[in-house]
């Protein structure tokens, strides 16, 4: 992990229909890090990687994406070389071919035509079955992407994001829907890859065992605040406890 700061979060505030989703936060991720985000449902773990990946408008507050405010970015190859995202729903065309949905990952860099050539003539192959090489689908290459099962599926938008490849990943609850083999099998890929190119991870998480497993830092949120923010280990289970406790009934 390098020292540099690649994610800073200055007051940062997001309300829907009047119904506060994150309230005034502020911390900084280093480039490196694997940063795991939890938090009971409805904390706001969702709205702040959507804020993150320019998804969604801030009320206030400011974040700050590799010494440049979010705001200063504009849609296309350099925002995508610097963020990607993957989501439970893999964001994946189901009918074509896998190949096609690996090389989803360059339509930023690539012109229209190009793009849609690409669909009849696939371009840059080497690029994609490189990247299925990477997540052990490499056999899958032109099969449709709708007949995988769901942990290949989301070995597939890993391979997209090799294609893409972002120096930030953000993964909204990225095994959800996954069985526990497959999760673990999905969240031990995604983490070596993370590391082996250097890139920062932050994904928001269900479960604080896998958050615990797979991850040197944990985020929490409650209420669209920050509740804790600590190395994996300093993690207690009282800590969780309070985390996750329901407010009694009057």
């Amino acid at each position: 992990m390098s020292s540099k700061t690649i994610i800073e979060a200055k007051n940062i505030t997001k309300q829907f229909d009047g119904k506060i989703a994150l309230s005034s936060l502020s911390f900084s991720i280093k480039q490196g890090e694997l940063v795991a985000l939890i938090g009971p449902s409805g904390a706001g773990k969702t709205t702040l990687l959507n804020s993150i990946a320019a998804l969604v408008p801030l009320h206030s507050g400011e974040l700050i994406i590799d010494n440049l405010p979010l705001t200063k970015y504009k849609k296309g190859k350099l925002f995508s070389k610097k963020i990607g995202v993957i989501r439970q729903q893999f964001d994946l065309i189901g009918p074509l071919a896998v190949i096609h949905n690996v090389l989803a990952g360059k339509l930023s860099e690539w012109g229209l035509f190009k793009s849609l050539f690409s669909l009849l003539v696939p371009q840059e192959k080497e690029i994609a079955i490189k990247a299925l090489q990477r997540v052990g689908l490499e056999d899958k290459l032109l099969e449709i992407t709708a007949t995988l099962s769901g942990g290949e599926q989301q070995r597939v938008a890993m391979a997209r994001l090799l294609v893409q490849n972002p120096e930030i990943i953000l993964a909204d609850e990225p095994v959800a829907s996954l069985d526990p083999a497959r999760a673990d099998d999905v969240l031990t890929m995604l983490t070596k890859i993370v590391t082996e190119e250097k890139q920062t991870l932050i994904a928001s998480l269900h479960s604080v065992e896998y958050a615990r497993k797979y991850f040197t830092r944990i985020i929490s949120l409650k209420n669209g605040k920050l509740f804790f923010d600590l190395p994996t280990e300093q993690v207690t289970d009282e800590l969780l406890t309070e985390l996750y406790q329901l407010k009694e009934l009057v």
